[in-house]
Formats: C-alpha cells, structure tokens, sequence
C-alpha cells in the first residue's frame, strides 16, 4: 500500500503547471492559456481557471498550493501533443491581435500605452517604432494598403511583466501576487480594481480610472474635481482646458443623495451654457466612440 502511495505521489510531482508547460513547449504562458481556452480545455469560472470535461480527457487534474490554493496541473506527455505541438512561438502580434489577452482593451487603447511606455510613437504616419521598441523585438511595418506604419512584436511581448502589468490595471482586471514557479498567472482574473489612474490621480470609482487612463493615454492635460465656475461649490469628475470641457460619471446604483446632485450639475451645465459629457457606466468598453466623438464635436482631435 505505502509503495502504491509513493507511486502516486510521483506521478503527482511529475505534473506540470501550465506556466511549466508553456516553458517545456518555449511559447509564453499566456499563449498557452488563450489556446487552451480556445481548444475547450479549460475555462473560467469566478476567478479561477477550471477544467472541462474536454480538458479533463486530455489528462488535466487539480493541484493545491497553500498561497494560491487549487491550480490546473497536466501530464507530461502533453509536451507531445500535436495540437500544442503545433503552436506557432514565433508568430508576431500587433495590438489588435493583443486584444486576444486584454479583451476589455481596445486596439487603440493598447497601441496608446505601448506609446506610453517609450516602445513606440505616433506621428502622422502611423505608429513608429522607438530604440526601446526595438530592444524589445518590435518590428516596423508599413500597410500595403494605406501605407501607415504600424508595429509587430514577438508573441512572448505579452509575458513581460510590466507590459502585462499595465496592461492588466488598464483592463480592470487587478493585480494578483507575483506567483510561484508551479502557480499559474490569472489571465482575465477580475481581482480588485484599483482606483488610481496611470497618472496617479485618485478617483471614486472604476468606471473614472477608466475615463482618466483613457485621456492620459490620449495625451490630454486634465483636472479631476474641478470646480465649475459658479458661487456654489459643484465640482466636475474631470475638465479638460483644450476646449473647455468637463465630464462627469454617471456609475450604475447612484445614491439618492448623490444622484440629485448630478442632476443639479446638469442643470447648471445648461443654464450657464457649459459644455459638457457625461460617460454611463454602459460606456465603459467604447469610450474610443464615446469620448473620441464627444471632445470632437467641441473641436479637440485625439
């Protein structure tokens, strides 16, 4: 019986994490997840990655670890697999292919904080590489239809810590402890949302990080809690010099209390003529179209 039980705790110890797996295959760890995903072999529920009955089949298991509790563990053999096998590693992404990881992020939107963190520029010509970029193993290229210049990057761009870093914030998915070596990263988790813009501004709720992350990126100079100009003390969740323009959040359950004050600050928006937008929460995953279109319309491009 105790051989039997060393016979399982072998087999146990030679399963791998699929972290350990993306390594034995050389493709980033968060290619792997997004195609096991698409393969049907695992899925989300909650916070946690769990197997289905496809998954299971292939010889996925459960492991507990005390600081992470239960992770997805895979036979060895699955280094084999021709499916996983198949991966391409050396296949190049753009930012629109980097949606696959960060689906709440927009083309733009990640395009702006690659920008943002000195891999790349915009300029009338599209998006061009920088030295940082290309020490990073981005590549220029040019549309052979419009002719804009755009950049592709390795697929392991996406497991760079601070690219995933940021890029998780900006997607409202929180920040996870750094994980072990056996523990799997929790792409799309939904930990907490930190209320702090990229530019350090402290704001009320997730749906204003996000307006704020969003005219940062656009390189938009912006105050928060701006007082309007009138006697009484209104302040509006942001205001934008270039154009005169504030906007405010309508969040989903706003107090009563809270709810007569927006009302009162719309009413003064129109009778001292004031321009301003007003972004619901309905608007969280377009403020590209929402707030692009609105500061249009009072004459800023961004």
């Amino acid at each position: 019986m105790e051989k039997n039980v060393d016979q399982g705790n072998e087999q146990k110890d030679d399963r791998l994490s699929t972290t350990a797996l993306a390594r034995k295959l050389n493709i980033p760890a968060q290619q792997l997840f997004a195609t096991l995903k698409d393969y049907g072999w695992i899925n989300r529920a909650g916070e946690s990655w769990v197997l289905t009955p496809k998954g299971e089949f292939e010889g996925g298991n459960y492991q507990n670890s005390r600081r992470y509790g239960r992770y997805i563990v895979w036979p060895q053999r699955l280094e084999q697999h021709p499916l996983l096998a198949a991966i391409e590693s050396n296949q190049r992404i753009n930012a629109a292919s980097m949606r696959r990881y960060y689906p709440r992020l927009d083309a733009r939107h990640i395009n702006r904080a690659l920008a943002e963190l000195g891999l790349q520029r915009h300029s009338i010509l599209g998006w061009e590489l920088t030295e940082r970029g290309k020490a990073l193993g981005g590549l220029q290229e040019e549309s052979v239809n419009s002719g804009a210049f755009y950049v592709t990057w390795p697929h392991e761009i996406v497991d760079n810590p601070v690219i995933h870093r940021e890029l998780s914030q900006q997607s409202d998915q929180g920040l996870a402890p750094a994980p072990e070596a056996d523990a799997e990263p929790d792409l799309f988790a939904a930990g907490a949302v930190s209320c702090t813009g990229i530019d350090g501004h402290s704001l009320g709720s997730a749906l204003e990080a996000r307006v704020c992350n969003w005219l940062y990126l656009a390189q938009l100079a912006h105050a928060c809690q701006r007082a309007l100009p009138t006697e009484e003390a209104v302040r509006a969740d942001f205001y934008v010099p270039e154009g005169n323009v504030y906007i405010d959040c309508w969040d989903e359950d706003i107090p009563a209390q809270a709810l007569s004050g927006k009302l009162h600050k719309r009413d003064l928006y129109r009778t001292l003529k004031l321009r301003h937008i007003e972004i619901n929460a309905a608007d969280a995953g377009r403020l590209d179209e929402v707030l692009g279109r609105g500061l249009l319309a009072f004459g800023i491009r961004c």
